[in-house]
């Protein structure tokens, strides 16, 4: 099956000279969740901005569903709906007006009932005719998030969508994405909270100074990246780590109850054997252990940190 957005040599350049993408190759695959990461200013927004026909690029091509974002714009843009960082709506109409006209933008036929849903969905009912300056920050953004599905898209951004929204909305938010990809809707979304694209992404690509430096199946990407750490429970307090381990790489952690060993899942050898000998030998005894495998966040850091 091809891929349902293409992306292909997409270059941008400001006018300022600063070059936010460099030469972007990537493929989303229909009806997953692809988590986009990286740091501020590695260009995630700009990518969003360009598929979205926001920012033109200086170079490259972006297809969705087959459509040239330039050359069949219409056709594309009104495949994909977007949440976008920043809250831009017309403050003195109502969550109603505002959600349905959304609608009507994308050439969609009047469904009041199905703006009844999705207003539901994102808990927003009963705040219908409200006027939008009289609502919080996570409302706000709840009513970004309905004027984004309200055209029934086949492609969602989300552009940092929990930034603001309490835990409650964000959970329900969650559900909801789950319950979008079960009915076939494609969704790339980036997110500071590298939690959140843990527990939904299927795939993971990190973005860092306009390059894409990986692209990976989250299980796969935590399994051959991941790394593991085995902490030791000292049975006496520890002043200082004896020179005869010095080669295993330890941490003695503050109060000198605690070891800590680093491994590579990849490794022929983990060394924890060896490890072990070297200590009963050192004469220091232990009353408990347990490892514990690093985050999708460890990992996500790592590849920033090392240029990857």
């Amino acid at each position: 099956m091809p891929p349902i957005i293409s992306v292909a040599g997409l270059e941008k350049r400001y006018a300022s000279g600063l070059q936010a993408l460099k030469h972007v190759n990537l493929e989303i695959r229909a009806g997953e969740i692809f988590a986009l990461l990286g740091p501020n200013g590695a260009g995630k927004t700009t990518l969003i901005n360009i598929v979205c026909g926001i920012v033109t690029p200086s170079a490259g091509t972006v297809t969705v569903d087959g459509h040239d974002i330039i050359r069949d714009y219409r056709a594309a843009r009104a495949l994909i709906g977007l949440v976008p960082q920043e809250l831009a709506i017309t403050p003195f109409e109502s969550v109603w007006q505002t959600v349905s006209f959304s609608r009507g933008l994308f050439g969609r036929p009047a469904n009041p009932a199905f703006v009844e849903k999705v207003l539901k969905d994102v808990a927003l009912w009963d705040r219908r005719k409200s006027k939008i300056v009289t609502l919080s920050g996570g409302m706000k953004r709840r009513v970004m998030i309905a004027k984004a599905l309200v055209h029934e898209p086949t492609v969602l951004f989300l552009d940092e969508p929990t930034a603001g929204v309490d835990v409650e909305l964000r959970q329900g938010m969650w559900e909801m994405v789950r319950e979008l990809r079960a009915a076939g809707v494609t969704i790339i979304l980036t997110t500071h909270y590298i939690e959140e694209a843990e527990l939904m992404a299927d795939r993971v690509g990190v973005i860092n100074r306009g390059e894409i430096i990986l692209v990976e199946e989250k299980r796969v990407l935590m399994q051959k990246a991941g790394k593991k750490q085995l902490t030791l429970h000292l049975l006496h307090e520890l002043n200082e780590i004896p020179p005869q381990l010095a080669s295993y790489g330890l941490t003695l952690a503050p109060g000198g109850r605690e070891l800590v060993y680093s491994y590579d899942t990849k490794a022929e050898r983990t060394g924890i054997t060896g490890l072990l000998d070297e200590l009963t030998a050192a004469g220091i005894a232990f009353k408990d252990l347990q490892t514990t495998q690093s985050s999708l966040e460890d990992i996500f850091v790592d590849l920033v940190r090392n240029g990857r």
